[in-house]
Formats: structure tokens, sequence, C-alpha cells
């Protein structure tokens, strides 16, 4: 049942996210709202007015904002919402979700809805990257940012695009060496991957951070020192975590990653060029998420 009390709601939608077979969100959104009393507005965002989303919040003042797309999206909107008492609601319209599989929120339209409608609000940290990004999710440079770089031009999408793309990425599997400064200590490493991690699972379900907590006031950097092509099947088919033996993960609210020669970057799923230097700290309590109500959930 939907909450009595009237509401207004600001659905941003990205019309590229998703696959082939993405459902129609901005058809069902309005005939979800159809017979209720909450008022909605749906902005569709294009290449030029992400300026214009702005205006429109600032003027509308709605009651909650909705990302409907992948962790992109869900990015853009978070920029426009941090440490402010409105909430971001998500659709996981994307062809990668982590941060809705993340929050557990449902991937079917209806109970997606139902979610932005009767969930609790509760407020989750965000990772500051070199003072002029944010870090919802998940940020990394290496392999996985390379494989972000080459899924952004490929024209498959979804799984099948990602598996084309392990590939050509793992063909190469270029390593680097990278020096972390965190809590007065230093130190030196050789990585395939170096993960700035904020939430506990990639958009594909493979875990990369079992320690991973949106609520504790620390993020995790998890350094990836082997990688083999049958491994990284298994745990996209399995949804295991990467192998104990494999990485290393040290815990912080701030630290600086430098590497010796510039490699690959992206944060929360966008590809962001080549870079050799990393600033990352954490922002408590920095956003207000809606999210589906867990334990009533796993109680009915």
């Amino acid at each position: 049942m939907l909450n009595s009390n009237k509401l207004d709601f600001l659905f941003v939608v990205n019309p590229v996210s998703g696959g082939k077979n993405k459902i129609d969100w901005e058809q069902g959104i309005k005939e979800y709202f159809k017979s209720t009393q909450h008022n909605i507005e749906i902005f569709v965002l294009d290449k030029n007015n992400n300026g214009e989303l702005q205006n429109r919040m600032k003027e509308r003042k709605p009651g909650k904002v909705i990302a409907v797309g992948g962790d992109g999206t869900i990015k853009l909107v978070a920029e426009k919402l941090l440490n402010s008492d409105v909430p971001m609601g998500i659709l996981p319209a994307g062809s990668a979700n982590g941060m809705a599989t993340e929050l557990e929120i449902p991937f079917t339209l209806k109970e997606s809805l139902d979610v932005i409608c009767n969930g609790i609000i509760k407020k989750i940290d965000i990772i500051s990257i070199d003072d002029k990004l944010i870090s919802i999710h998940l940020s990394d440079l290496g392999l996985n940012a390379m494989l972000i770089k080459y899924y952004d031009s490929n024209k498959v999408r979804g799984m099948w695009g990602y598996a084309k793309v392990i590939f050509k990425v793992l063909a190469k599997k270029q390593s680097i060496h990278i020096r972390i400064r965190s809590g007065g200590e230093e130190i030196m490493r050789k990585a395939y991957m170096v993960v700035i991690a904020n939430a506990r699972t990639y958009g594909t379900r493979v875990i990369i951070n079992p320690k991973g907590d949106l609520y504790d006031g620390k993020f995790e950097i998890i350094i990836v020192k082997s990688l083999t092509l049958w491994g990284l099947f298994i745990m996209l088919l399995t949804h295991k975590p990467f192998n104990e033996k494999e990485i290393e993960v040290l815990q912080t609210e701030e630290a600086t990653i430098t590497a010796v020669k510039k490699t690959y970057f992206q944060v929360d799923g966008e590809y962001c060029g080549r870079t050799n230097i990393v600033k990352a700290k954490i922002l408590p309590a920095a956003l207000s998420v809606i999210m589906p109500d867990v334990k009533e959930t796993r109680s009915s």
C-alpha cells in the first residue's frame, strides 16, 4: 500500500541506461502514479542539460529525487544532493547496478517504486576524490578501469559486453606499481587493480570488499595482487568474493595513492582517463538515501 501522505517526486531519467531489452521506466513511472495523489516530474537527461537539472531542483524543491539509471546516473544525482536533507531514491535502470544491489533495491519496476514511496531513509558515507569528485560505490585504478574504458566503446551491452572486453583486458594484464600513504604510514606494492571501496560489490555482483559498510565512517583500499581469467569467470558465475590470498585490504579515513606511471582510473562506473595520483577521504553520513526496510521484508 502506498504512503497516504502526498509526496513530491523528481525523477531523473538517463535514457541511454540499460541494454536492448530495457524496461520503459518513463511509462512505468507514469502508470504507477496515475491513480495516486503524489506529484511527479520526469526530467530526461542529455549531454547538455546537467546545469538545467540543478536549476530545476532549486525551483521545484522536490521532497525526493530519484535517479533512474545505473551507477553513473546515481553519482550525478548524488552530487546535487550532497549534505542536504533531500533523500535520493534509485530505480536500477543501468546495465550495471552496483549501488542498487548494495542497498538491496528490487530490480522490478513496481517493487522498486514501492521502495521509493514506502522505504526508509538512511544517511550513508561518501568518498571525496581529489576534493572535486565523489564516489558513492567503487572507484579503482588498473584493470577494471581499463575494462570500463573498452566497455564504453563496445556496441554489445550487458553481461555479454563485459565478457567480450574481459578477454581483451586480461590479454594485456598490465600491472601497476603504487605507493599508498595513509594514517602516517606508507607502503609500496605491485598490483593489477587498486580499489577505493565504499561498498562491497561491483554491478556484476562480484564481491570485492566483504568488509564494506556504508555507515562506518571509513573506506577500504583493496590491492588486487593476482588475477586470472579462470578465477574472474568463477567470481562472475558464483558471485563469490575475491580469493583472500590474492588481495590485501587496508581500512582508512583518508589516503593518497600514487602510481609510478599514469594508469586507467574510474569512479562509480565512469571512466575518468589516466592518472598517477588519487587522494581519497571519507565524508561521513553525507547523503540521504531511500532503501528497503530489510527487516520488514525478511520477516514477511
